[in-house]
């Protein structure tokens, strides 16, 4: 009995796909000039652009599990990309800060995720480019 479901049109595993492909291709990237694992570049990326922030706060910015979190803080410390400082009111919680080096190498990645950025985008025309991310954040509850 022939199966008229055909996997390449669902999009839930299009939009995975697509993801992978591109997570995979960039992950090259930091991987290879830094030693990093994508968590680690995610909460790199998070502390570059807002600022000081705590590892709960990185969490519910970067939907990463706070295991996950936890353990790219770790190795961003030993990588001495970061460091932590207890929480005045609450000593449970630590401030997340880049380092001298953090912030260099977060000025480096962001330049080469803004190129790659631009290398994808090339691949789609420019008016279909506006819609696919409206339409990508949107789904994703970025908007």
């Amino acid at each position: 009995m022939p199966d008229d479901f055909d996997l390449t049109d669902f999009l839930p595993y299009v939009l995975n796909r697509a993801s992978e492909a591109a997570g995979h291709e960039f992950q090259a990237v930091y991987k290879e000039r830094y030693g990093m694992l994508r968590s680690e570049w995610r909460v790199l990326f998070h502390l570059g652009r807002f600022g000081d922030l705590t590892s709960r706060e990185v969490c519910d910015r970067s939907g990463l599990h706070k295991t996950k979190v936890s353990r790219a803080v770790k190795a961003l410390e030993q990588k001495r990309y970061l460091t932590r400082t207890a929480v005045e009111t609450d000593r449970r919680q630590e401030t997340l800060r880049l380092t001298a080096t953090g912030q260099s190498v977060y000025r480096d990645l962001k330049a080469k995720a803004q190129d790659f950025d631009a290398a994808m985008a090339s691949r789609v025309p420019a008016e279909d480019l506006v819609v696919l991310r409206r339409c990508l954040k949107e789904m994703s509850g970025l908007s």
